[in-house]
């Protein structure tokens, strides 16, 4: 500010009251994922702050949230000396060479017992410092060569997980951590880029690096990155701190977010057991990482054993297995699924990658296919993350061989030869009829209706499916449900007894719930959270039926595109004919809990967590939702209750950090009972 005078004391306070809610809003936000005021409300005092400084521009000031976003695109990137080098790790694979490392290490500080260690997931991203001066942040640097990088400050600073100030810290403060881009981000930036023909991004962290590379800061600001901080580097100032949890603990006391998978264990053993849970976890974790990072706790013993040719002696990474690897297009087949769309798929040279051997991978659409400019023989980038379908990221068109053959779309169907369409507006090309007429949308269709979050038919697996189709014993989902134990005993390898427990298992079946019935039915972009929301919203499946465009509208997370798909549906004659006979051979569902009333958990959200002895998850799930609970996957200041089973993590350490209700499952089956859902 240069002319205080100019400004009135009630906008001087104002103006500092604003920046302090935002910055309190950004880290509940962005840092401890536990946000306290819904997103109109935020954006009414950052509104309220623009506002302010746009008619008292000395109220501008370089930490003001404001700031986050703007500045002149640069030139290029100055280099940077880093005071304290960021290290590389070494890297190992194996459990043997895990407990090397740390008898090694054992060795050299003359210890016989165990060591304490940290064990952190390490983040697939870019390794960035940040420096902070009495306080506010004075530089954002990229790690490159370890002692060189390149000034990203006015990047760094559009990051709202970024603190611009930081209260109580040390009168220089360097530190350090892992900028990323999530998972679901990657994928939406992806999907955004597809339907307008841009470039896409080849993975997270190619995403994450081009972000923070940008010239235009406005460009990174962008783009949905955030990072973990994972460790310090200069510090000069009264604060000395033991050991590395010590470290995360006061990073994250003063702003910073810190994985909150980072934990404290005790030597080989421990670590191995973290590395063995997070390894399953991988796929869950909302962000990739490649490993994890395994350090020696006490920072006076990481001195001790000092660094070699810029590598700690004191912290090892142990690597997962790659999620992305090179291979060769074999050929590109087409696929039809429930809904009629044609999908091209690649065949490709099998290549190991993220734990096992894949030979497939999607190619979305033609569109997708043009935009790879993918040929039959080119070398292409696979990646697969944890139980994502494999998909071909980029095309290495230096390799393409002279006989590579171009991809084009078949003009019939591959199933039952009727035309392929294409509609207006639409990326994803259509066999012309439907299911009675179509084998493989039959086929996807009943295999759809009898997976696990459908009617989730016991032993109608999809070779049975298959089977039943191309025998013409199974026309539509009602079919499943006259089919005689004699029958299904004459299919290959179905004896007698096997076809008298797919029986049994099919009446079982037949009692289920209106949201499993409405996701059942497969109507196109209607998904498990879509069919709960409708069941919530009409509460018979005859009301929805009836629902117009604009009832379907009013619908959370239901806009104009997914009403037209329910509303068509329900207009069509065959469906309707087709839902007729599911009634008639008695699939049903009870009635609404509390009859014509409220839901009893209406409005309340619940997290299952650890492992329940009485019921499955997904029982439980289903018992909780028919009650008008939203069951989430994640804790946040907005969860209700935890239910927390034997071997709940790091769900279980935020419901108590957050003060959320926890549960275990007696309780759980004691308040099912009470609204007679046991």
């Amino acid at each position: 500010m240069t002319d205080n005078q100019a400004v009135p004391a009630s906008a001087l306070e104002r103006a500092a009251a604003l920046r302090a809610l935002i910055r309190h809003h950004n880290y509940r936000y962005y840092v401890q994922d536990a946000p306290e005021i819904a997103d109109a409300e935020y954006d009414a005092l950052y509104d309220e702050l623009v506002a302010l400084e746009a008619d008292y521009p000395d109220l501008v000031a370089v930490d003001s949230p404001t700031q986050r976003i703007g500045g002149e695109p640069l030139t290029e990137f100055e280099s940077v000396r880093h005071q304290v080098p960021m290290l590389s790790l070494d890297k190992c694979t194996t459990t043997q060479e895990l407990e090397d490392w740390l008898a090694r290490c054992r060795g050299r500080l003359g210890f016989d017992g165990p060591l304490d260690l940290t064990c952190e997931p390490k983040v697939d991203g870019v390794a960035v410092t940040l420096i902070y001066e009495r306080g506010q942040l004075s530089l954002g640097a990229t790690r490159g060569d370890g002692q060189t990088g390149e000034n990203i400050t006015a990047n760094v600073r559009t990051l709202r997980a970024v603190p611009l100030v930081v209260e109580g810290a040390p009168a220089v403060l360097e530190v350090r951590g892992e900028i990323y881009l999530p998972q679901a981000d990657f994928q939406a930036f992806n999907a955004r880029a597809r339907e307008t023909g841009a470039k896409t991004l080849v993975n997270p962290r190619n995403g994450a690096a081009g972000s923070l590379r940008q010239l235009d800061p406005k460009v990174t600001a962008s783009r949905p990155l955030t990072l973990f901080c994972y460790g310090i580097g200069q510090v000069e100032g009264d604060w000395a701190p033991a050991t590395q949890m010590e470290v995360l603990e006061r990073l994250q006391g003063w702003g910073f977010r810190v994985n909150p998978e980072a934990r404290l264990v005790e030597d080989a053993t421990g670590a191995e057991a973290y590395i063995d849970d997070l390894l399953q976890r991988r796929a869950r974790l909302g962000y990739d990482i490649d490993g994890v990072v395994v350090k020696v706790n006490r920072l006076d013993l990481q001195r001790r054993l000092g660094t070699v040719t810029r590598k700690p002696r004191w912290a090892m990474a142990f690597k997962y297995p790659a999620e992305e690897a090179t291979t060769r297009v074999l050929a590109v087949e087409f696929q039809v699924g429930r809904t009629g769309a044609v999908t091209p798929v690649a065949r490709l040279d099998p290549v190991f990658v993220g734990g096992v051997t894949v030979s497939n991978a999607s190619l979305h659409n033609m569109d997708e296919v043009a935009r790879l400019d993918l040929h039959v023989g080119d070398t292409v980038m696979v990646r697969r993350a944890g139980d994502v379908i494999p998909q071909v990221m980029t095309v290495i068109a230096a390799k393409r061989p002279a006989d590579a053959a171009p991809v084009a779309l078949p003009s019939g169907c591959p199933s039952c030869g009727n035309p392929i369409v294409r509609l207006a507006g639409e990326a994803v090309a259509r066999c012309s009829v439907g299911p009675r007429d179509c084998p493989a949308q039959r086929k996807e269709g009943l295999k759809h209706f009898a997976s696990r979050l459908a009617l989730d038919i016991d032993g109608l697996g999809d070779k049975l499916i298959d089977q039943l189709v191309e025998a013409d014993l199974v026309r539509e989902p009602a079919d499943l449900f006259r089919l005689s134990p004699d029958t299904l005993a004459g299919l290959e390898r179905m004896g007698q007894k096997s076809a008298d427990k797919l029986v049994r298992s099919l009446q079982q079946s037949s009692q289920t719930t209106l949201p499993r019935f409405i996701y059942a039915l497969g109507i196109r972009e209607v998904g498990e959270a879509t069919a709960q929301n409708l069941a919530r919203q009409f509460g018979s499946l005859e009301a929805l039926m009836a629902a117009s465009l604009e009832d379907l509208e009013a619908v959370a997370d239901v806009g104009p595109v997914v009403a037209g798909h329910v509303h068509g549906y329900f207009r069509d004659p065959e469906r309707r004919e087709s839902i007729a006979d599911l009634l008639a051979v008695g699939v049903h569902w009870p009635a609404p809990a509390g009859g014509d009333g409220p839901a009893p958990l209406v409005g309340q959200t619940w997290v299952l967590t650890g492992t329940l002895e009485a019921m499955t998850r997904e029982e439980a799930k289903d018992k909780l939702q028919h009650l008008g609970a939203k069951v989430a996957g994640s804790v946040s200041r907005n969860t209700t209750v935890v239910v927390a089973g034997p071997g709940a993590g790091s769900k279980l350490d935020k419901a108590r950090a957050l003060e959320v209700e926890i549960i275990d499952e007696a309780e759980l089956l004691s308040r099912l009972e009470q609204y007679g859902q046991r």
